[in-house]
């Protein structure tokens, strides 16, 4: 018996050594995964915020309804019927994810499933409804046909299904608070697990995807004790790291504008039926984009909403032929070498004219001899601006080019900017009808922001501006953390030649220029109409076009300049810029300048007027 009992202690003592010595560290840490539990925390997206402080975008708190099928019983029946209606969801589908099912877990074992997702994006309100419904979820049992332990046994099947069977987790819905309005500008959100295996939102387009980093924030976590219902004991918690949440972004651009602007491309697309239109309205002093539009559009809250026709944001992603708002480059260039005045005459050939082999014509004006050079831009002369792009020579007008921001990005804070640099190329790389089919804004291409920056120069006194479409970042107080100013990026031709470009360029929307039906009534608009032919399969079509009118006004001092540019209208050949966009640029602009009270110019003058010709310096 002695012999026996001093074995006994000596196990007993063997065993301890084994427990406490050598798996210490294993049996440690097991000990803790049971007790302790590391709960993430989730930072908060920040707000996109237009330059009001009118919420764009902003994140709610919501839950992903999850269920643990092993604590079910065979109760599954009783809870997909009360819960599928708060649920949104087919009874028998959701029947089926409550069953248990056998799967294999990363030792290779096989075990029940105790996780599965029933569904996403679900709100705190619908939650509490869940959770009271669990709670109080009635069970077919007859508790007196029973034993004691099995009653007791029933009782605590019962707690953990009412209690723990159903949970949620914490999660964040994206909400666009005006629906499809600034969805290029804004961008959407897409859905990523994380290494905790948690969701988190991230930028996929747009604002949400440049920023992202900013917006996203730095998430947290808890380390705590838990009890073996795995209720928290606040006791233990160890560590209590909060997330920091992301910053908002304040934007320049404006709601009411926004709305102008896309209420007009709307009505423009339902009557002429385009592939697609856009518009931008920049501030030309400071480069500030109050609106940006490109339809066929999106509502960001619905992703099923978004295909790869309307996702792009044409204004920066695709690339065209400026047609005749390009020729404004070329007389910009020209009048700043002093190489012609706006008096001096350009013989257009009667319409036709022959040059190295090719044959350019004047759409609708080939009755044109002899006129001024302010002439070639009323008219859009194809003729005139080639010969005057002859006469600069092909290095000066590519410097001009790239001066004006052609070929090179314009640094817009948004992902998916083209340069169109393959489009823009060397002199030296022209072929033999380049400088007179250049001019014409014919074998050269630009993204339709480029276009806007350009004349938004001209607006500016000849001084090109960076496009700023961010403000200013905020923390979750509003306490400011980034400004952002204004940047220029170059002068491009000198201020007395950009005032004698404006001049010319008030005559477009007279009587006897390409853009009358874009006159105001209260403030002189300057600009140009561009009419281009797409190119199809290595060839120009007769009947697809690029038509476009980018204007600004008050001309002798710009508030703000508008771009509209319509893809392959229904109108076909017989489409013009100024006859298609000018109409869509006359009621944006007088709306804006209504809602952001530009003063109407003292003085109007007929813009044909020869008083407003000989004050600049320019005879009829």
């Amino acid at each position: 018996m002695m012999a026996l009992v001093v074995l006994a202690f000596i196990g007993l003592g063997l065993r301890l050594v084994d427990l406490q010595l050598w798996r210490h560290a294993e049996l440690g840490a097991l000990a803790e995964k049971g007790s302790q539990e590391k709960i993430p925390q989730a930072a908060r997206r920040g707000d996109i915020l237009d330059v009001n402080g009118n919420l764009l975008a902003t994140t709610v708190p919501v839950k992903t309804v999850c269920a643990n099928p092993l604590l079910m019983g065979n109760q599954q029946a009783a809870v997909a019927h009360a819960l599928a209606p708060l649920l949104q969801m087919n009874e028998a589908d959701l029947l089926q994810k409550l069953q248990p099912r056998l799967m294999k877990n990363s030792k290779g074992q096989t075990v029940t499933n105790q996780y599965a997702v029933l569904q996403r994006k679900v709100s705190d309100e619908t939650w509490q409804k869940i959770y009271c419904t669990m709670t109080n979820l009635p069970l077919a049992i007859d508790l007196s046909k029973m034993s004691k332990t099995e009653r007791v046994d029933f009782r605590n099947v019962a707690f953990n299904l009412r209690q723990h069977a159903i949970f949620g987790e914490d999660d964040q819905l994206r909400v666009y608070q005006n629906g499809a309005l600034a969805a290029h500008v804004l961008g959407f959100v897409g859905t990523k697990q994380t290494t905790n295996n948690t969701s988190e939102l991230f930028g996929y387009d747009g604002i949400e995807n440049f920023f992202d980093n900013k917006l996203e924030g730095a998430s947290g976590w808890r380390v705590t004790g838990m009890d073996s219902r795995k209720n928290e004991l606040t006791a233990y918690r160890d560590e209590d790291v909060q997330a920091r949440d992301g910053l908002n972004v304040v934007l320049t651009i404006d709601t009411a504008v926004q709305n102008i602007l896309e209420t007009e491309l709307a009505d423009a697309m339902r009557e002429h039926l385009p592939a697609g239109i856009t518009g931008i309205i920049t501030r030309p002093g400071t480069g500030e984009i109050l609106a940006m539009a490109s339809f066929p559009n999106f509502d960001p809250n619905n992703l099923q909403s978004i295909n790869t026709n309307n996702e792009p944001n044409r204004v920066i992603s695709d690339v065209m032929e400026p047609g005749s708002t390009f020729k404004t480059i070329v007389i910009s260039g020209a009048l700043n070498d002093r190489i012609v005045s706006l008096n001096d005459t350009v013989f257009c050939e009667n319409g036709l004219f022959h040059y190295g082999g090719i044959t350019l014509h004047d759409a609708e004006h080939n009755h044109l001899g002899n006129i001024p050079v302010w002439e070639v831009l009323e008219k859009s002369s194809n003729i005139g601006a080639s010969k005057i792009g002859i006469k600069l020579q092909a290095p000066r007008l590519y410097e001009y080019m790239t001066d004006f921001g052609f070929g090179a990005a314009t640094g817009i804070p948004l992902p998916g900017e083209v340069s169109a640099h393959r489009f823009v190329r060397p002199a030296n790389e022209w072929g033999k009808y380049s400088i007179a089919q250049i001019p014409m804004g014919q074998g050269v291409a630009v993204t339709r922001l480029q276009m806007a920056m350009a004349i938004s120069a001209i607006a500016n006194g000849g001084v090109l501006m960076r496009p700023m479409l961010v403000k200013q970042l905020q923390d979750s107080e509003g306490n400011i953390v980034q400004k952002y100013e204004p940047q220029a990026v170059r002068r491009v031709v000198s201020e007395d030649t950009a005032k004698q470009m404006v001049e010319a360029l008030k005559t477009v929307v007279s009587d006897e220029g390409t853009a009358p039906l874009a006159r105001l009534a209260d403030y002189v608009v300057a600009g140009k109409t561009g009419t281009a032919q797409k190119v199809e399969d290595g060839k120009y079509a007769n009947d697809r076009f690029v038509v476009s009118f980018i204007g600004f006004f008050p001309a002798d001092n710009p508030k703000i300049c508008i771009s509209i540019v319509m893809d392959s209208p229904k109108e076909g050949g017989r489409a013009f810029g100024g006859a298609l966009c000018g109409p869509v640029f006359h009621n944006v602009a007088e709306r804006c300048a209504s809602y952001l009270n530009i003063p109407a110019d003292e003085h109007m003058q007929a813009p044909n007027s020869p008083a407003l010709l000989v004050a600049a310096g320019v005879s009829r």
